[in-house]
């Protein structure tokens, strides 16, 4: 099953797509299996295909060997004339983010491999943030290193913290958090948690972090297809 560390080995693209219905979920899931089945292209490492839970969409966690093998892709007919069409037809936004991995933690501490895989029952969170260029460091920080507080939360596994750095269908600097949670209800209840009631580091890391961003976007998934070049 893939892997997530900060090793700097492979550049990380997050493909996501949002759409307004179930149905046209399931049509971008059936296109997304087809195209992870079928991938062949140099470069390509892995694909892990993620299925939306609070709003309709997708998201495909991929690994690259590097940008030159990216763009490659991007500049090949079959993704110009047939890849795009096709998820512009049942999308409402397209955002093709690339990325290197910036900090992983997980529930025994930070530093190690996070596992994604539809053979795992995690319940996951992509969070997207907009941020100025000359804050873009500070935001992984208090998104990354600063957030050790979360090793007592109940229900957290995991988080990694993804920079930035190009991107089709948005503009400016950005930094993503992916995490994974036991389950929806332990998410909603760490996410409901009253300020007041908040530990105190978890209350000066969200200011932080509100003092950063510009924006913030977020959706919530189910893993439910992966394959590497190595099967």
């Amino acid at each position: 099953m893939p892997k997530i560390a900060a090793d700097g080995r492979h550049l990380t693209v997050l493909n996501l797509f949002s759409t307004d219905a179930p149905e046209k979920q399931e049509k971008l899931l059936a296109a997304m299996r087809e195209i992870v089945d079928s991938a062949a292209y140099e470069g390509w490492i892995s694909s892990t295909v993620h299925a939306g839970q609070d709003k309709p969409g997708t998201a495909n966690f991929i690994q690259w060997r590097s940008t030159e093998d990216l763009e490659a892709r991007y500049a090949g007919e079959e993704f110009k004339h047939r890849t795009l069409p096709l998820f512009g037809e049942i999308t409402t936004s397209i955002r093709l983010l690339q990325n290197e991995i910036a900090f992983t933690q997980q529930k025994s501490g930070p530093g190690g491999a996070t596992e994604i895989s539809p053979d795992r029952d995690d319940y996951t969170v992509i969070e997207l943030f907009g941020v100025e260029e000359s804050g873009q460091e500070d935001l992984l920080d208090a998104l990354g290193a600063s957030q050790t507080y979360l090793l007592d939360v109940p229900g957290y596994r995991t988080h990694t913290v993804l920079r930035g750095l190009r991107a089709r269908g948005l503009d400016g600097k950005f930094v993503v958090v992916y995490s994974q949670w036991d389950s929806k209800q332990a998410y909603d209840a760490f996410r409901a948690q009253p300020e007041s009631e908040r530990v105190p580091e978890r209350r000066k890391v969200d200011s932080r972090v509100r003092s950063l961003q510009t924006w913030q976007d977020e959706n919530t998934y189910r893993v439910v297809h992966t394959r590497s070049s190595e099967e």
